[in-house]
């Protein structure tokens, strides 16, 4: 039995794990094939290698085997103060829930976490899918959990952060009072703990961190899994290690790994991660998505009426119109206070040409360019605001 970290063993979980120690792991991870019924297949970046694994088993009886037979000596690897992680969709969440409370037991059922991202798909008649599901079971309930705050929500009144609260007689949540009536405040406030919705943006295609193999998992999301249950030098298991993303982000964390997979490519790729990890980071955690609300409020009151999408962080476009103009989009902007008509519109001829569009409107805000009548783009329609075109009556 091995009782050391750190290292990748190709081949069947189920076979692997009997190489590890009993009640040696702190940490089990598992992003387990999902009951697509589908074969998943990625190249990587360079378009060089070509990963893939099998996700077909027949019925629901199978899947559910392959998963409990698994899943039950993971459960013996696990410290009495050990927790695991499975991650799901909506394809086989039922049976994984149902493997997990007969192997954990309901009483070791701690969360259902929903990891909530925006993804753009053409979808299929029904609801667009933006999450994906993670039950966190213990062992025991003597398990390790770190507890990490978040900030108040914008809605928070102050008075709920700087006083304390107690219950009444019915059990009703009151503000605390000492004998005179006064207002008792409360203990230094951390913020909020971290609730079971967690929004961490999908990886998308450009990203650095990308690998290019299926169903690649963001390191933030593990990162949080990682600092939620375990301490430094702790072991972290992922039986299904695929291109070695909890590893990678256990390694990062100062806590020790073990990745097991049946693919020898994902163990390789596994490795040179490790060897060379590059972590993506999110400016949407750190700057919030209103940070990415760039759209000119001022300029869109111009389009009300219309039926329009707001344009984010483009200097050459402020709307696209739903409409389309001979099956192109019809690009809309916006003249800005410290910018001549010329230059207004260049930025949005130049924002034609990349996005293909043969039609476009300009909207003259400011008297600076009554004199620019040579503007002359093709497919370019300017618009005067009332108020230049009064200005212009009486301009004379």
């Amino acid at each position: 039995m091995k009782n050391i970290a750190n290292y990748f063993l190709a081949g069947d979980c189920i076979d692997k794990m009997e190489e590890i120690e009993k009640n040696f792991i702190n940490l089990i991870y598992l992003d387990p094939p999902f009951f697509t019924e589908k074969k998943h297949t990625l190249k990587s970046k360079d378009r060089k290698k070509e990963f893939s694994f099998e996700d077909t088993w027949g019925s629901s009886e199978g899947y559910a085997h392959f998963l409990y037979e698994r899943i039950k000596l993971m459960h013996q690897l696990l410290r009495d103060d050990g927790s695991i992680f499975v991650h799901c969709d909506k394809s086989g969440e039922h049976i994984i829930r149902a493997v997990l409370d007969k192997v954990f037991g309901e009483k070791n059922f701690q969360s259902e976490i929903i990891w909530s991202y925006k993804r753009w798909s053409n979808s299929k008649k029904g609801l667009l899918p933006s999450h994906q599901n993670i039950y966190f079971y213990s062992k025991t309930k003597n398990f390790k959990f770190n507890t990490v705050f978040t900030p108040y929500s914008e809605t928070t009144n102050v008075d709920q952060i700087l006083q304390r609260r107690t219950r009444d007689a019915d059990n009703k949540s009151i503000y605390d009072t000492d004998k005179e009536g006064n207002v008792l405040l409360g203990d230094k406030k951390k913020g909020v703990p971290l609730n079971d919705v967690w929004d961490i943006p999908y990886l998308n295609p450009k990203a650095k961190e990308r690998v290019g193999y299926p169903t690649q998992k963001p390191l933030l999301l593990l990162e949080r899994i990682i600092e939620l249950t375990t301490d430094k030098n702790d072991i972290v298991l992922d039986p299904f290690c695929g291109s070695g993303t909890t590893c990678v982000a256990a390694k990062l964390l100062n806590r020790n790994y073990i990745g097991i997979d049946k693919s020898s490519e994902a163990i390789e790729l596994s490795k040179s991660r490790i060897q060379n990890p590059i972590k993506t980071e999110s400016k949407l955690l750190k700057k919030g998505r209103d940070s990415y609300l760039s759209a000119d409020k001022k300029a869109l009151e111009l389009l009300d009426g219309l039926k329009f999408n707001a344009v984010q962080r483009n200097k050459g476009i402020d709307a696209i119109l739903m409409e389309l103009y001979e099956g192109t989009p019809i690009l809309v902007r916006v003249q800005k206070e410290k910018e001549t008509l010329r230059e207004s519109a260049s930025l949005l001829a130049k924002a034609m040409k990349i996005k293909k569009s043969k039609k476009s409107i300009l909207i003259q805000t400011n008297h600076s360019g009554l004199f620019e009548t040579d503007i002359n783009h093709a497919g370019m329609n300017i618009l005067k605001t009332p108020s230049v075109e009064i200005f212009n009556m009486f301009k004379g």
